[in-house]
């Protein structure tokens, strides 16, 4: 028997994965019975790229609960604005149904609390989708720790760097705005967050950071001209902007290029949905996020973290360390070959036993999303987890809460210029750490 969904937020990650998914490797066990968006352009848009889905009904912000009502689901998929999560999850939980969510699960550590609460007095339960877990050298990471070849985990380095394509997209679009996205501690840096506390298996206490706002906004040093309001697509200086002039030319559209918005195919973004353009000036002065950040995380069974973001970087990808009782654990990403202007390797993974000869493993690389993660994840979300692997890896409501705290905590360290706790901002009336 089919399991009944229903798509709350009809965005690019809901066509291109979810639903291009349901519709083809997973049709004879899934269905979708509703869509549901403040904007019905986007239904318009799904149903061209997938006909199939022509005769299913449509709803708006407000119909969350005739949506359920006429069709029954069993499970609700949240993939619009990171700030219209939260509405959705209790709502679906209060129905005592499933939830699968897109990462971050909401934008504020008091909405996590909520959810936690919520989910102890449902039937229904949240997962979210950290698909950076299932990548393939993510896991074997994860196995070489269980396996005890580092053994107690101490400290971990982990440097990330976002290139000038895709870390310019988040300040084109509404990810520039704390309130619906949480900043970029939360929205992408959760990624790795939750990477960590998966890997060393610790929850983390405390955080304390630095950030700023070094490259985007009105007083990034590349702005050609201080002007608000303008857009990629019609500005009369973008041949004197470089992040607009690395990716584009002359006769190029600005829009084609952005890596969110152009991967379901639309010609002109802005035509297609309204009130809404994905190639707003990257330095205007409504961004109220940072681009920098250098922080340090202390854990619950003694780990430390040192970890760093930049979201303006000549190419992508990331370095990592792990360091334990019996040794350590390397690696670097090249992400996206086809956009780093020089040869890169192949990804493998470096130990270092503390006595003893160093070890490359080389990692059986897959095709699809994310590094061949999103291939994987979605078969243990619509078949069931593998029952051959021997550890968890779907997230929870209380995993994805430690991500997003983590997160918090790190703003607000920067704002506040103090270490943070995360009980306080996490679990503010509970005595006990959970």
């Amino acid at each position: 028997m089919k399991k009944r969904y229903v798509i709350c937020g009809v965005s690019n990650r809901a066509i291109k994965m979810f639903v291009g998914a349901m519709l083809d490797q997973f049709s004879e066990m899934t269905e979708v019975v509703g869509l549901l968006d403040i904007d019905p352009r986007r239904f318009s848009v799904c149903k061209s790229i997938h006909p199939e889905l022509d005769s299913v009904p449509c709803y708006s912000q407000d119909q969350f609960e005739q949506m359920i009502s006429e069709t029954n689901p069993d499970t609700v998929i949240v993939t619009g604005r990171d700030d219209t999560h939260v509405d959705y999850i209790l709502k679906a939980l209060v129905n005592d149904l499933d939830v699968i969510v897109e990462k971050p699960m909401v934008t504020k550590a008091e909405d996590c609390q909520k959810i936690i609460a919520a989910e102890e007095k449902s039937k229904g339960k949240v997962t979210v989708t950290f698909n950076y877990r299932y990548a393939p050298v993510h896991m074997k990471i994860k196995e070489l720790i269980l396996a005890g070849k580092i053994g107690r985990v101490t400290s971990i380095d982990l440097n990330w760097y976002i290139d000038t394509y895709h870390g310019a997209s988040y300040f084109k679009r509404w990810n520039r705005i704390r309130e619906y996205s949480g900043g970029l501690s939360v929205h992408k840096s959760s990624h790795h967050f939750d990477l960590v506390n998966w890997w060393i298996d610790q929850k983390p206490v405390e955080a304390f950071a630095f950030g700023a706002l070094n490259y985007y906004g009105p007083e990034g040093e590349l702005n050609p001209r201080k002007e608000d309001g303008r857009y990629c697509g019609t500005c009369d200086v973008r041949q004197s902007c470089d992040y607009y002039t690395r990716w584009n030319s002359r006769s190029q559209s600005a829009v084609v290029k952005d890596d969110h918005i152009g991967a379901i195919g639309l010609k002109n973004g802005h035509e297609h949905y309204t009130d809404y353009r994905p190639d707003q000036c990257i330095f205007d002065s409504e961004i109220n996020i940072e681009d920098t950040y250098t922080s340090t995380v202390r854990y619950n069974k003694g780990a430390l973290l040192s970890y760093s973001i930049n979201f303006s970087t000549p190419y992508e990808g990331y370095r990592l360390a792990i360091n334990g009782t019996k040794g350590r654990i390397e690696t670097t990403e090249y992400h996206i070959p086809a956009r780093i202007p020089f040869p890169v390797p192949q990804q493998t993974i470096d130990y270092f036993p503390l006595f003893g000869s160093k070890e490359t493993i080389h990692v059986v690389h897959k095709e699809g999303g994310h590094g061949g993660a999103d291939p994987i994840m979605l078969e243990d979300i619509f078949l069931g987890v593998d029952p051959s692997r021997n550890y968890k890896i779907l997230s929870g409501a209380e995993e994805s809460a430690y991500a997003i705290g983590t997160g918090e905590a790190i703003w607000r360290s920067v704002k506040e210029r103090t270490p943070i706790l995360l009980d306080k901002i996490l679990f503010p009336n509970s005595e006990v750490h959970r």
